[in-house]
């Protein structure tokens, strides 16, 4: 593709953060596991240091405390469940999140995002392990919490992740379909597609299966869901909280850019009238006068990947050089990177390349990241779209 060249100055301004620092490696892990679509793992707060791994067609499973072991315990299986309309919507849809609650020792709580048809709809609940069984959860114990439409099979997203704070804090894309949010629902504020959703699991707000956060921004603000935490995003695929409370979401772009946000209360990510740090092109309207979007803090282009995938603030004691990073990468084009990035003077320190995976989707060996995640220790996997485990070392 060929851009004009003020876009192509704006671009490599942004390259030149692409240094090849000194590479690390990924080394498989859970070998003997056959594995099928891994979304995220899961470590519970009851200090077990047990892993769950949720995967796309709806198991969850607990993994063998030897990485070596070639036997996992299943946890939940929800596979029988019609998760996805057609052999294409398998791509997007199915189990893409889990979560367990802060007080998961005393009161054996989780909560799961997963996508179900006629009506075509993502399901947030709640579900508890098995009374007899620590090991296993009970599926009769499922609440379910919320219901969002979903009109097309793509742009679900499907990250949950509870805040500091003890809500839980729910992703959702602008619901796919053609280019460029077609139903707008981006900058629709009583939509809760393509927003950040921000709830209280242990209350009840009148009807609700749910509480609303009393000091979520837009609460008594007619026209608008009080459930909304942000908004303004297309596909977020990623997301997650550091030491300092931030929030980081990875928001997977349209045609030109990928995107990195810090993800603040009340903020508008600018999306679908911008598309990264520019005006989205094919959309001709401008916004309204009164809109103030939010920049991301790092974007790259689609020469250096298609499809990015969100990460985690590496806060491990193996890989001292990472400390505090960012660590993300692109599922499309097999990369990892580290950016280091102030958030006081809100500027990227450096953005480096630790990982190039083989680029030719024929070879077996190129590694699609589809999450990365902490184990015990704090320490890195690599969730590989394809069905494998890796950790990130030197």
């Amino acid at each position: 593709m060929k851009y004009p060249l003020f876009l192509s100055l704006f671009i490599s301004c942004f390259l030149q953060t692409f240094s090849l620092a000194e590479p690390m490696k990924l080394t498989q892990t859970y070998e003997k596991l056959t594995l099928d679509r891994p979304m995220t793992v899961v470590v519970p707060p009851d200090n077990s240091k047990r892993l769950f791994l949720a995967q796309q067609r709806g198991q969850i499973l607990i993994l063998p405390q030897d990485a070596s072991g070639a036997e996992a315990v299943t946890f939940l299986d929800f596979s029988g469940r019609k998760m996805e309309g057609t052999e294409q919507s398998k791509f997007e849809e199915g189990l893409n999140g889990m979560a367990f609650h802060p007080k998961f020792a005393e009161n054996g709580k989780f909560y799961v995002y997963y996508t179900q048809q006629d009506p075509k709809r993502a399901v947030i609940s709640e579900l508890s392990v098995s009374k007899d069984d620590k090991s296993k959860a009970d599926p009769a114990s499922e609440r379910v919490l919320l219901e969002v439409p979903l009109p097309y099979w793509n742009h679900h997203s499907g990250n949950i992740a509870f805040g500091p704070d003890g809500f839980l804090y729910i992703a959702i894309g602008d619901g796919g379909g053609k280019d460029g949010d077609p139903l707008r629902w981006a900058q629709n504020p009583f939509v809760m597609q393509s927003k950040v959703l921000r709830i209280d699991v242990d209350k009840t707000t009148g009807a609700r299966a749910y509480g609303v956060p009393q000091d979520n921004p837009f609460v008594g603000k007619d026209g608008m869901r009080p459930e909304v935490f942000a908004t303004g995003f297309r596909n977020p695929w990623g997301m997650s909280f550091d030491d300092a409370g931030s929030l980081w979401l990875a928001d997977v772009g349209q045609e030109l850019f990928e995107e990195i946000n810090l993800v603040e209360k009340g903020g508008n990510y600018g999306w679908s009238y911008n598309e990264g740090m520019i005006k989205y092109w094919r959309r001709t309207d401008a916004p309204p006068a009164d809109a103030k979007f939010t920049d991301p803090v790092f974007v790259y282009d689609h020469t250096q990947g298609i499809s990015i995938t969100g990460g985690i603030v590496y806060r491990g004691d193996k890989n001292p050089s990472l400390k505090g990073a960012y660590i993300y990468g692109d599922w499309g084009f097999g990369r990892i990177w580290a950016l280091k990035y102030d958030k006081v003077a809100k500027k990227v320190i450096s953005n480096e390349l630790i990982f190039q995976g083989p680029l030719d989707p024929k070879d077996k060996n190129m590694i699609k990241p589809a999450a990365f995640c902490e184990d015990a220790n704090k320490e890195i996997l690599v969730l590989d779209w394809n069905g494998r485990i890796f950790r990130l070392e030197k």
